[in-house]
């Protein structure tokens, strides 16, 4: 089956020397470009990241540093790698949660802002999620081990979802709860309004330092500003601000830190 495409699709996957996209590197990507007439075009480039692989990375996807240690930067690489994504949609599995925002991070360390806001955003692993059994029949089978009978009647459905719930908490209960990006979002506990917060942040900057609250204000996610408004803490502690930019922290939630500060100024 051929494609239905109006622009270029770019599926593409990296290799890292780890899940932190502020302080890790790619240390493999490969694109795989498909023209809307059908042609396609591979490359793959092991690129240098600068700094040790870990082992237990390099375990993962068997790239050493003596594999990469000859290889271009991806500083280096950054115009080709541009200029072979121009114009093109973005696909992948997980891309969104994690492969999209370190290739943000390694193009605003090279220099160029690598815009993603035009493109159409193509995630094989959300297709699979939405397409696929994983309803509550699904859901009772695998946590209870039980089928569902009268499925959709209601009295069922709600029966089962509590049995489900049930199964839930003790199944997880003491565990770290991560997003896919690997950051620690809490411990799973048997309380409701930590399960409730644990569903239910939304993140503003990719890395989820910033969420919204629910009056759709950007929140701090972290730290001892957690649940304060960047808004507040702009005008409680000034110098926070000088102080994340200088930090350790992804270049896409300095980005968005700023833009809440350029926004709270104009309002003045």
């Amino acid at each position: 089956m051929k494609l239905n495409l109006k622009t270029p699709i770019a599926f593409f996957d990296i290799e890292s020397t780890g899940t932190n996209v502020a302080t890790d590197r790619i240390v493999e990507i490969s694109i795989l470009k498909v023209h809307p007439n059908g042609s396609q075009e591979t490359k793959t480039f092991l690129v240098n990241p600068t700094i040790p692989i870990p082992h237990e990375s390099s375990l993962i996807h068997g790239i050493y540093d003596a594999d990469v240690k000859d290889q271009p930067t991806f500083k280096a690489l950054s115009k080709e790698l541009h200029q072979l994504l121009s114009g093109a949609d973005l696909a992948g599995f997980n891309v969104l949660k994690f492969d999209i925002p370190l290739l943000v991070e390694e193009f605003l360390r090279a220099g160029i802002d690598f815009d993603i806001e035009k493109r159409n955003i193509l995630d094989a692993q959300k297709i699979f999620h939405m397409m696929e059994k994983r309803n509550l029949a699904a859901a009772y089978k695998f946590y209870c081990g039980k089928t569902l009978e009268n499925a959709h009647s209601a009295e069922a459905d709600t029966i089962a979802t509590y049995e489900v719930f049930l199964a839930q908490i003790e199944k997880y209960v003491g565990e770290e709860a991560e997003d896919l990006l690997g950051n620690k979002l809490g411990v799973f506990e048997n309380d409701m309004k930590k399960i409730h917060t644990l569903l239910n942040e939304k993140m503003v900057d990719l890395a989820g330092r910033f969420i919204f609250n629910e009056r759709g204000e950007e929140c701090f996610n972290f730290g001892k500003h957690k649940g304060k408004t960047i808004e507040a803490v702009l005008k409680e502690e000034p110098s926070y601000y000088d102080w994340m930019m200088k930090g350790d922290f992804p270049l896409d939630t300095k980005r968005k830190f700023t833009q809440v500060k350029l926004r709270s100024f104009n309002q003045r």
